[in-house]
């Protein structure tokens, strides 16, 4: 079976853009949006600095180095790949996605207007990689930031093994 992708353009408004399971989530964000000790879209000090990338239950938030159009590549392989050799950081996360629905959105982009896939239902494990890459081939409003592949592969797992940064890149991005 050929592996299952997506690739897209979305505007990374903030510099971010989000991967989640929009009905789980979204229970679970009527229930625990007004707690004080939860970060906004998971985005603690260590995950701006360290790890690009906030997580919260059923959602992973990808921080982008440029606050523009970005481009993305979704692939849900049966098993763990290899990772992307070109690759300047690379964060790994669990994602549990029980209804086996994506959504792809941005703080200027809703669920329903941005793309969408069906991936296996159940405890995913998510390998974000920032891969260099050319402009996108759509008009950007030229602002500072390095141009990135986001590339995110799923694959099914057995349990939850938490966050961890696999290749951590030193540079700071702009803005």
């Amino acid at each position: 079976m050929a592996d299952a992708s997506l690739r897209f353009l979305i505007d990374a408004d903030h510099g971010q853009f989000y991967v989640q399971d929009l009905e789980p989530y979204d229970a679970w964000t009527a229930e625990h949006a007004m707690d004080p000790d939860l970060p906004p879209a998971g985005w603690t000090e260590e995950a701006v600095h360290v790890q690009r990338i906030g997580v919260e239950p059923h959602s992973i938030s990808v921080g982008t180095a440029r606050d523009d159009m970005v481009e993305s590549l979704i692939t849900v392989h049966t098993s763990a790949p290899m990772t992307e050799p070109t690759a300047e950081h690379i964060v790994e996360a669990d994602l549990n996605a029980p209804t086996g629905r994506l959504s792809v959105s941005s703080p200027g982009v809703l669920p329903e207007d941005g793309p969408g896939m069906t991936v296996p239902a159940g405890l995913l494990r998510a390998r974000v990689s920032y891969v260099p890459s050319d402009p996108p081939a759509v008009d950007t409003d030229g602002g500072p930031g390095e141009h990135f592949l986001y590339r995110i592969d799923l694959w099914p797992a057995d349990r939850a093994r938490g966050l961890a940064v696999l290749k951590q890149e030193p540079s700071p991005w702009a803005g």
